[in-house]
């Protein structure tokens, strides 16, 4: 069975003082049985892991560059974020594909460097609204996988989000049975990609999860956690969600 994971995003959000809410998120009840990886902006992560230390929440960084080093000003290495104390890394966010034109094929030669360096890999997929709309949403995370998704002998340590672009941060959700179809197809594509291995990878919800919805989310088939953005940001929205999810 996937592990169960619940993922936050925190974006462009976050300072020395966020780190309150971690002590606070670990304060609150435990979780058994549910991975937390919290993925910070790259000026907190060296704090975030030094803070945390061997406490059970794991950081992850938001994006890495597809080579090991070079004359790429502003971006980072995935050795970078592994030296930094990263064990995670989010790449494929619709916010990155739309703010920096990152491509399928850039995302699979990001996943290849992140694995390569020893991170474990959060690869979103997911369709605009007017694709949504269209009726097309199955081709496009279908594609989307068939370019970014790279053979490897390291499933166990790729985890997929699939997060509708409509959805981030609107308070709107797809329909229960629209997620299902979804993760539905992730799984089977995860089965094509990596056989029997394919069963244990990750697939995550995300785009308004909330403590509201989370428990009625985590009820569907083939939903084995969240990425989650806005609500990651307070213990007292991230922990409700938590433990939905560890009640799941």
């Amino acid at each position: 069975m996937p592990r169960k994971i619940a993922a936050g995003n925190w974006k462009m959000h976050g300072d020395g003082a966020s780190l309150a809410e971690i002590d606070a998120l670990l304060d609150a009840q435990p979780a058994p049985g549910v991975d937390i990886v919290i993925c910070p902006p790259a000026t907190l992560i060296h704090r975030m892991a030094s803070h945390i230390g061997a406490r059970p929440i794991a950081v992850g960084g938001q994006s890495c560059h597809a080579a090991a080093k070079g004359a790429h000003t502003g971006d980072i290495a995935a050795s970078m974020l592994v030296e930094a104390g990263a064990t995670h890394v989010i790449l494929g966010h619709s916010e990155r594909r739309a703010d920096h034109g990152e491509s399928d094929a850039m995302i699979r030669a990001q996943v290849e460097t992140a694995l390569a360096a020893g991170l474990n890999v959060i690869l979103c997929v997911g369709e605009t609204e007017a694709q949504y709309k269209a009726g097309i949403t199955q081709d496009i995370v279908s594609d989307q996988l068939a370019q970014a998704l790279p053979q490897t002998d390291m499933p166990a340590r790729i985890t997929i989000a699939y997060e509708p672009v409509w959805a981030i941060g609107t308070g709107l959700v797809p329909q229960d049975h629209e997620i299902a179809a979804v993760h539905a197809t992730i799984r089977a594509i995860s089965l094509r990609a990596f056989g029997t291995a394919g069963a244990e990878v990750a697939i995550l919800y995300g785009g308004s999860v909330k403590p509201e919805n989370a428990a009625a989310i985590f009820a569907i088939a083939n939903v084995d956690g969240a990425l989650v953005g806005g609500a990651s940001l307070s213990a007292a929205a991230f922990s409700p969600i938590i433990a939905a999810l560890a009640n799941a």
